[in-house]
Parts: structure tokens; sequence; C-alpha cells
């Protein structure tokens, strides 16, 4: 596969061993909607470019993720594509929540990951949930 890229030259590809990388460009949002999401890319790809683009320190829903991609109503598909990424990819899944601002429920272990990894760049939490400042809106 080659790298696919956004509006802002930033790519999303597979290196070497095969896990999902970003490069290149200037971290941003996919511009617009889906008129502006290249049609070649596949649905998973347009997601990871989404994701991609979320910025350190703050979240995004999994029906945002949808949107961007101009691919709404498929927040759980999303999810799923999200389930699969490898051990050890640099996409920055952690940044996507629930529509609650919550960590979604799965293995512990990975939810204790995400809550890490989001206090690692500096979100704050009010009990459950990421604290509404640190929400993205593209």
């Amino acid at each position: 596969m080659g790298m696919a890229k956004n509006s802002n030259n930033q790519g999303i590809g597979k290196d070497s061993n095969g896990h999902h990388k970003y490069s290149g460009g200037v971290r941003g949002a996919i511009q617009g909607n889906n008129a502006d999401t290249p049609p070649q890319l596949s649905k998973a790809e347009r997601i990871w470019q989404v994701i991609a683009s979320v910025p350190e320190g703050q979240v995004v829903s999994y029906g945002q993720v949808a949107q961007l991609a101009g691919l709404p109503g498929y927040a759980r598909f999303v999810g799923s594509t999200l389930s699969k990424l490898p051990q050890g990819s640099t996409l920055p899944w952690h940044r996507v929540v629930n529509a609650s601002l919550e960590i979604a429920p799965r293995n512990s272990g990975r939810m204790r990951e995400q809550k890490r990894r989001l206090r690692d760049e500096g979100v704050m939490f009010k009990g459950q949930r990421v604290a509404k400042a640190f929400h993205w809106t593209a």
C-alpha cells in the first residue's frame, strides 16, 4: 500500500513491520467533509487519516471521526477499525472516546492504557469523563 495523504500532506501508511504510521505535513484536521477526502482511500484509511489529525491533548468521539471521514453513521465501524490496529501502531487511537466523552468500556488493561496516555498528554478527567475543555472540534 502506498502512502495516502490528506490535504495537509500528512500521510498514513504501514512501515516495514506492517505497523500503521503517519508522517509528513503539519498536523491538522482533514478539511471539510467527504468531498475533501480522497475517494480512492478505503473506509479504514479515511478513519486513520482523521485520527492522525487529532491534536495531542485532545479527544474526539467515534461519531465525530466517522463524520469527518465522510462516513456518517459509522461510529461502530470506527471502533471496530481501531480494535484491529496491530500492537505497536503509532496511530493515536487513545484520543478516541465515546459520545459521552468517556473511555469506551472494554478490556480493562486497554482502558487503563488509554487513560494513562491521555493523562500523559495533559488531558484531565471529571470522574470517568474527559473534561469538555479537551474535546476537539474540527
